[in-house]
């Protein structure tokens, strides 16, 4: 009897310590990441998940129920900001074609993963969790039909430890009706595509026969592509389609409806203001071009992508941010200033906010997990001493994964500490 005691006490002691600890966040100024705030609250975690988000005015909580107390009295708690259609992880150096991993050859690569090639051990990723990115669609690039991406955290032993949606869509290049020429500095006159009829008919071509595949019961010769584009037409998968002028949008959905594909996004989408009615008709959602960029038009107002995200707030059309461009990789720590942005030229600040949390995980399918500061989701979430969407106030102090405290120094602190020491700067 007393070997079954002292058996049952150690047990317990192992079982004790096994158990998930509870950690409460109090006095923040916690934005929930759907328009709400709190200005006093109470967040905890437990399990890896937010377990309660509170009012801390009219919520009264026992101090003894949990294991840690952080008091982040003046400070702002944010959902992890996203970062969606970016090669974070493909690349690390732009310069040395050897550490680029986003695209593959030939023209039609819908079986082509971009999970697997995500380096979880990348000196960007360290700089942009540091300004708050916590989750990252990794997305392949080139081609008619680029590969399918996945949406991975920025923090992670490897692939299958960061992912959180494998395989969420396939990346769709629309044939343009217009070919630019020059480039930004010294842009020449556009003119139509004199290939896009033949573009168009190949494209249509390789969709008749992934459908013919897909509506085909029992195949027995596998086709990889084939089974890849499944995803799109039985609603599993998105399909991400990149247009940016009028012609191309309403092109790109009457092109979708052809096929009764029932999850499309516009990825772009420059004139996607100017069809706001076909879009929100279709339940088509848009991730805006990086608002940091040019408008195409000599004759635009300069400050028209500026005003994209209100423009499609005001018209009910759901969208989220992104920044596909030079250099995507590294200004990913950015996107939370191109909500900032977006916030001086029309959105109030929850809703660029949540053009960058939210909106971004309905989109890409992960909303039930994370996007948001809720009870049941996932702890992922970090603190900043002031607005994230502001330069000049957005410091990150505290970062969670999945419940789990992630470190924010990152290669570029370690030289700044190690020549401030050496040259006697003091900050």
């Amino acid at each position: 009897m007393a070997k079954f005691f002292l058996s049952f006490i150690f047990l317990s002691a192992i079982l004790a310590a096994q158990a998930p600890k509870r950690i409460l966040l109090t006095n923040g100024y916690t934005h929930i990441g759907n328009g709400k705030v709190l200005e006093n609250s109470y967040v905890s975690i437990k399990g890896g998940k937010i377990d309660m988000v509170a009012d801390a005015r009219v919520t009264k909580i026992d101090p003894s129920q949990f294991d840690t107390t952080i008091d982040l009295s003046g400070k702002h708690i944010y959902p992890g900001l996203i970062a969606p259609n970016c090669i974070l992880g493909l690349q690390e150096a732009e310069a040395v074609r050897q550490t680029s991993d986003y695209a593959e050859v030939g023209e039609y690569n819908p079986h082509v993963r971009s999970l697997i090639a995500y380096n979880a051990e990348s000196k960007i990723l360290e700089t942009v969790k540091a300004n708050g990115v916590l989750y990252t669609q990794s997305t392949p690039r080139y081609g008619r039909i680029a590969g399918m991406s996945s949406v991975l955290a920025t923090d992670g032993w490897n692939w299958e430890d960061a992912v959180i949606r494998v395989d969420d869509g396939i990346h769709l290049n629309f044939p343009n009706t217009i070919q630019k020429h020059g480039w930004w500095a010294e842009p020449e006159p556009s003119d139509k595509n004199p290939k896009y009829t033949d573009q168009v008919n190949e494209l249509v071509a390789f969709f008749d026969n992934a459908f013919a595949y897909y509506n085909t019961p029992n195949v027995t010769d596998k086709n990889l592509r084939f089974e890849a584009m499944k995803g799109i037409f039985d609603g599993s998968k998105n399909l991400y389609i990149r247009a940016d002028y009028v012609k191309d949008i309403i092109g790109a959905v009457n092109f979708a409806k052809k096929y009764a594909i029932k999850k499309m996004v516009i990825v772009g989408g420059k004139d996607s203001y100017k069809v706001t009615k076909l879009l929100r008709e279709n339940n088509v959602a848009v991730m805006v071009n990086r608002l940091h960029d040019l408008p195409d038009l000599p004759e635009a107002e300069t400050d028209l992508l500026y005003r994209l995200p209100y423009l499609l707030q005001k018209d009910s059309v759901m969208f989220c941010l992104q920044n596909q461009g030079d250099m995507e990789a590294m200004n990913a720590r950015n996107i939370a200033f191109l909500a900032g942005t977006a916030a001086a030229y029309g959105l109030t600040k929850e809703q660029a906010l949540q053009s960058i949390t939210l909106s971004s995980a309905k989109i890409l399918g992960i909303d039930k997990l994370v996007g948001s500061i809720e009870s049941g989701k996932l702890a992922s979430f970090i603190v900043s001493e002031g607005d994230i969407l502001d330069m000049k106030t957005n410091k990150i102090i505290l970062a969670y994964i999945n419940g789990r405290s992630i470190k924010l120094t990152n290669f570029q602190n370690d030289l700044n500490k190690k020549y401030s020491e050496k040259l006697g700067i003091k900050p």
